[in-house]
């Protein structure tokens, strides 16, 4: 583990202390332990940090040759939100789980990457750096945007893209932010109460305890420096031309699922969108199956 891991310099994200950050880490280790088994830990240098990976899979055979998943988190989270997919995917393939600089994590952030340009390169290098030249690469909420962003500027090394419930295609609103505090506050409630508060706001994150546990603990360790992502406008997303799926949440805060299930294949030729009933802007979760 690098050394500078709870503070690099005060305008970008950092650990409150050491105390916190190691409490935030067992969190996502019991996190982890929910999902495949993490064959390795990797530590890749870029320009712009000590990026962190998770790898789960086949170590040999037909299935460790096929092309990788690489995941992107959301914001406020790390590689151990994916342990509902990782079972199923590392299954038939090498999964790299990414934790993005800038959140809670175990990468070291020395420079900004919420720039487009920047964060293309920041993860055209951390692919370089793992020896993968082609990936399908997936990515919830804010890693949707990161993903959409890779196929816009870096497409070189993606064999498809699929984003869940992604940022980036519309301004973030102040409703998405009532339902991420609202979300924080119903994790203290009695545990009686929670499963009811999880279907009434859309947060799966309530009954999962493990989850919980992680996002709790990360609100109170972990001080985020990023905005969020401009959204892009019709001519930057019409310029993709990776294969795109999009999933969206029927009731997603984040977004109108119904205008970006029917803009998205308008402006990006072949692009596929599924609009899920009876979740939010959490189908990673509560829908990982399909």
């Amino acid at each position: 583990m690098p050394k500078s891991t709870v503070r690099t310099r005060p305008e970008l994200g950092h650990y409150v202390d050491e105390r916190l950050r190691e409490r935030y880490f067992a969190a996502c280790d019991a996190a982890f332990a929910l999902g495949a088994p993490v064959l390795e830990e990797l530590d890749v240098e870029t320009s712009f940090a000590t990026t962190r990976v998770h790898r789960h899979g086949p170590a040999e055979g037909e299935a460790a040759r096929r092309t990788p998943v690489v995941l992107l988190h959301g914001a406020g989270s790390c590689s151990a939100m994916w342990y509902t997919a990782t079972p199923a995917l590392s299954a038939e393939r090498p999964v790299y789980a990414v934790d993005t600089p800038g959140d809670a994590g175990r990468s070291v952030q020395r420079e900004h990457i919420h720039q487009p340009e920047r964060s293309a390169r920041w993860l055209d290098e951390t692919l370089a750096g793992l020896g993968l030249d082609r990936v399908h690469l997936v990515g919830a909420s804010y890693g949707g945007w990161l993903a959409l962003n890779q196929a816009r500027l870096r497409p070189e090394r993606l064999a498809s893209v699929t984003a869940l419930d992604p940022g980036g295609l519309e301004k973030v609103g102040a409703r998405f932010f009532v339902w991420i505090f609202a979300g924080l506050f119903a994790s203290f409630a009695p545990r009686r109460l929670r499963p009811r508060l999880a279907t009434w706001l859309d947060q799966p994150v309530l009954v999962v305890p493990e989850l919980r546990a992680m996002a709790q603990t990360g609100a109170r360790a972990w001080r985020n420096r990023r905005p969020a992502p401009l959204p892009l406008t019709d001519g930057e997303l019409a310029s993709v031309r990776v294969p795109l799926h999009m999933v969206f949440g029927r009731r997603s805060p984040l977004l109108n699922s119904r205008v970006q299930a029917e803009r998205v294949p308008r402006l990006v030729p072949g692009a596929r969108t599924v609009v899920l009933d009876g979740t939010g802007h959490g189908p990673w979760i509560d829908r990982a199956e399909e």
